[in-house]
């Protein structure tokens, strides 16, 4: 499990990285373990105001530490190897884990699979899974600050955890090669309702969003009723390990 903290939008910008790791034991079950750590980053520029009041990282705590072309491997692909890499939201670590630093690791995104496990909950973020479900065994006080890159990783890999006990790595992997499959229309005037409550009429706009989210939900829906005329929705190849 990754997390990143950022100084701003460019590859290189990480301020701190955080892993947790998630293995499977003797029993077939999957565990959070002890493997846990974080690195500060020397991002190459000042830490933006906005992304200070996220993190609270100054430029002061990062002058001395290494940059991330230097240190990203070192995390990304330890020696004792990894099947995976796994982050709530992963598009944003995936930007600056490029698959120079990650040698084409596979990812899980706990966001997509948690609208495909979790479909009742109301909301999403890693926060709001934490203490929606509150998971068993996550120590409070591991798992703060919030929005500091190894307490967010710990609490997300508790999310993922959960998530393979439920389901198989391969699939998880597979969601998250696609987009995400919303439970509910997110906004506008059909807010909160399920798909499949919507008229084949209101969910032909939706499949024409700009969105991929809900692009991706409203074809899936239109399939599902054997009304959807657009092009054949790839399925991704899955993979066999986590």
């Amino acid at each position: 499990m990754i997390d990143l903290e950022t100084a701003g939008n460019g590859p290189h910008h990480v301020c701190e990285i955080g892993w947790q790791d998630v293995a499977q034991g003797s029993d077939g079950r999957w565990h959070v373990n002890e493997e846990r750590g974080a690195l500060l980053v020397n991002p190459g520029r000042p830490i933006l105001p906005d992304t200070m009041a996220v993190h609270h990282i100054i430029d002061a705590d990062v002058a001395d530490a290494p940059f991330w072309k230097t240190i990203a491997s070192s995390v990304l692909r330890p020696e004792k190897g990894v099947l995976a890499l796994a982050a709530h939201r992963a598009a944003f670590e995936q930007r600056y884990c490029t698959p120079r630093f990650t040698g084409n690791a596979d990812w899980i995104c706990t966001w997509k699979c948690a609208l495909r496990l979790w479909p009742h909950l109301p909301r999403f973020s890693n926060q709001m899974l934490r203490y929606q479900r509150m998971p068993e065994g996550l120590v409070r006080e591991i798992g703060l600050p919030a929005h500091r890159a190894m307490p967010d990783a710990y609490v997300t890999a508790h999310h993922l955890r959960d998530m393979l006990n439920e389901a198989s790595a391969e699939q998880l992997i597979a969601w998250s090669r696609e987009p995400g499959l919303l439970p509910r229309v997110p906004a506008g005037p059909e807010r909160g309702k399920s798909w499949n409550r919507l008229s084949s009429d209101v969910l032909q706009a939706f499949a024409r969003d700009r969105d991929t989210d809900i692009r991706f939900t409203a074809q899936t829906e239109l399939t599902r009723r054997g009304e959807f005329t657009g092009p054949a929705q790839s399925q991704p190849d899955q993979t066999s390990l986590f």
